[in-house]
Parts: structure tokens; C-alpha cells; sequence
């Protein structure tokens, strides 16, 4: 199956969810989910990933152990392309409309180390720098788990002081819902986000790459 679009339905799918978020309204639109939803995304990813590599596309359902929000159902479809563990590229698409980017999501402690090493250090941090601000004056938005002060160690001085504060960095795009999004330049979109963040995710794959602690 080609990637032609994502229909109205997916987005309208979406808002009753938000409105609604049980399992008697997922279960009365489950097939909007599946073939509005779903399918859709599956054929964005499978076209995508010649270029990208193999995607995986995460569940509807919400893991409420421990979370004070009960809802069972995340109001959102997304998929990841790993590089390194926690290092890749994310696509989503839910009632606000699609959403593509790329960086570093995990933040584990020996990867936040190495990441905030490489920022001090000038030889890797000044290239970093150089990258960020390019996806910025591209139209990117920096996101990420980001400290309120300066973490321990550095000074409020510092030439990368706001990257340093970084324990999780990834560069995007939102688009809302505008006619495109139901042809396939959707995929075009998400796949020049993607490409436009490669300098990120090389720099981060070098640098910070996957966790190398025991899983929990």
C-alpha cells in the first residue's frame, strides 16, 4: 500500500478522542483507527523507509501504572525510526496535526554525561552549537528535557550554557492540518525534516550514543 495522504477522518478520529478518551468510544471508532489512522501511518513509514530505515510504530494504549492520568488511550499515532538506542527519528500524527523530528529522547545517565561532556568541550560543542542553530534558522524548533538552571559543574557563563541544560534534545516540526496532509506531501515534509536533522543525528550518534547501562 502507497502513502497517499492521511484522511479527514483520522484527525476527526482524534478530536472524539480527546473529547472522550474510554474504551467505549475507542471501541465504537476502532476502525476509523485501524484504516484511517493506522494504515495510513504504516504506508508513510514503509515508503519512508528505503531512506530512513524500518520504522516502529507504537501502541494505542497508555501504560497507566503509575501515571495519575488514567486515560487509556494516547491521543496521538506515533512511529520511530531507532539509529541508536533512544537516538532516532519520530513522526506523529494526532488532532493538531503531524509532527516530525529527529534527535535524542532517552536520558539515561551515562548518555546525559557524554552528551554534556561533549558540549563543554569546544572541538564537539562549538559543532553542535553550529548545528542547532542551523535547524533553527531553518524552522526547526529545539525540544528536550531541559534543567531550569545550570546543571551542577557549570557556570550561568558558559558559551552553551542553554545546551548544557539539555537531558534530552531533538529538533522539529508541527504542521497543522492544511489540505497537504491528506496527499503524499505529507511524506515529502516529514522526510525533508528528517533529512535537514541528519547533521543532529550523526552528532548525537558519535557523541551520546545508546545507553550502554544494564536495562531495569
Amino acid at each position: 500500500m502507497r502513502f497517499t495522504g492521511f484522511p479527514d477522518e483520522a484527525f476527526l478520529f482524534y478530536e472524539g478522542l480527546e473529547a472522550d478518551n474510554s474504551k467505549a468510544y475507542f471501541g465504537e471508532h476502532k476502525h476509523l483507527y485501524e484504516e484511517a489512522v493506522r494504515a495510513p501511518m504504516t504506508a508513510l513509514v514503509d515508503d519512508l523507509g528505503p531512506e530512513f530505515g524500518e520504522a516502529h510504530l507504537f501502541r494505542p494504549y497508555r501504560d497507566v501504572r503509575f501515571a495519575k492520568d488514567k486515560s487509556p488511550y494516547k491521543t496521538h499515532q506515533g512511529a520511530f525510526v531507532e539509529r541508536m538506542p533512544g537516538i532516532g527519528l519520530y513522526v506523529e500524527i494526532s488532532a493538531a496535526g503531524l509532527f516530525a523530528a529527529a534527535g535524542w529522547y532517552s536520558q539515561a545517565s551515562d548518555q546525559v554525561a557524554r552528551y554534556r561532556a561533549a558540549v563543554d568541550e569546544d572541538l564537539s560543542g562549538k559543532p553542535l552549537a553550529a548545528v542547532t542553530g542551523a535547524l533553527a534558522a531553518a524552522g526547526h524548533t529545539l525540544y528536550g528535557d531541559r534543567l531550569k538552571t545550570r546543571p551542577r559543574g557549570f557556570d550561568d557563563d558558559h558559551p552553551r550554557i542553554d545546551l548544557l541544560r539539555h537531558r534530552s534534545l531533538y529538533a522539529g516540526r508541527r504542521f497543522e492540518p492544511e489540505e497537504w496532509v491528506h496527499t503524499a506531501e505529507a511524506r515529502d515534509r516529514v522526510a525533508r525534516t528528517w533529512r535537514d536533522a541528519a547533521p543532529l543525528i550523526d552528532w548525537l550518534c558519535t557523541h551520546v550514543r545508546g545507553s550502554e547501562l544494564p536495562r531495569r
